[in-house]
């Protein structure tokens, strides 16, 4: 290899690197617990542990590259002097994405219905806070994390089972929905009687093919801040 290839060999090496680096976290504050990330706009809800987006507020929710938790299922992100609270439901590829309504009011004050902004990844810092910080986020009774009855029960299992308990096993409710989008399934609560069962039961047949009409979830596209139910490919 000659000496000019070899020097290009080694920039290229060194640019990937650093752009590596800019999904993962840049630094952590020791006095505060805080971690500094490059936050990116995320406007289509979803959760990989089955948290239903019907019964919370999708535009306020983290997708984070680490595995979701038992406990730590609310974060503080911080830009400037403006802060949100988001639920942490849901595991990205390797991003720290930020619902789009939510970082949209990180970056300019305002809701992304209002004033819609566009751009990319932005420094900002979050930390793990209690989870009842979020409980305005969770719409039902007592606040209580709602979960697919019919596809949420290996992450339950793992809270419900973890020594010394988890906020997620004293603070669950099961449906009978099929689909983090509400559109399958009937909007009904499930009991389990763990671990005597492995299975919820529910007033209806778990797991059911209904179409559910009536809950919708919305999604605040980006870039142009227009309001669409999720799923209906408008």
């Amino acid at each position: 290899m000659s000496p000019s290839s070899l020097s290009l060999f080694l920039f290229s090496l060194f640019f990937s690197s650093c752009l590596a680096a800019s999904a993962e976290t840049v630094r952590r504050d020791d006095d505060d617990d805080s971690i500094t990330i490059w936050a990116t706009p995320h406007d289509s809800f979803s959760s990989s542990i089955g948290v239903l987006g019907c019964k919370i507020d999708t535009n306020r929710v983290a997708y984070w590259p680490a595995s979701v938790d038992c406990t730590n299922i609310c974060v503080a992100l911080t830009h400037g002097d403006r802060t949100v609270h988001l639920l942490r439901i849901d595991q990205s590829g390797g991003a720290y994405d930020v619902s789009y309504d939510a970082w949209n009011y990180l970056t300019t004050g305002h809701s992304a219905s209002d004033q819609p902004s566009a751009g990319g990844a932005i420094e900002m810092t979050y930390r793990n806070v209690d989870a009842r910080e979020c409980r305005d986020l969770i719409h039902t009774r007592g606040h209580r994390l709602p979960l697919s009855a019919a596809n949420s029960m290996n992450f339950l299992a793992s809270c419900l089972d973890r020594r010394g308990g988890s906020w997620v096993a004293d603070n669950y409710v099961l449906y009978n929905m099929l689909d983090s989008i509400c559109t399958l399934g009937r909007d009904e609560e499930c009991e389990i009687d763990w671990p005597a069962a492995n299975q919820p039961t529910c007033p209806h047949m778990l797991g059911k093919m209904v179409e559910l009409d009536d809950t919708p979830v919305y999604n605040i596209r980006y870039p142009t801040g227009e309001t669409v139910v999720a799923g209906s490919n408008e």
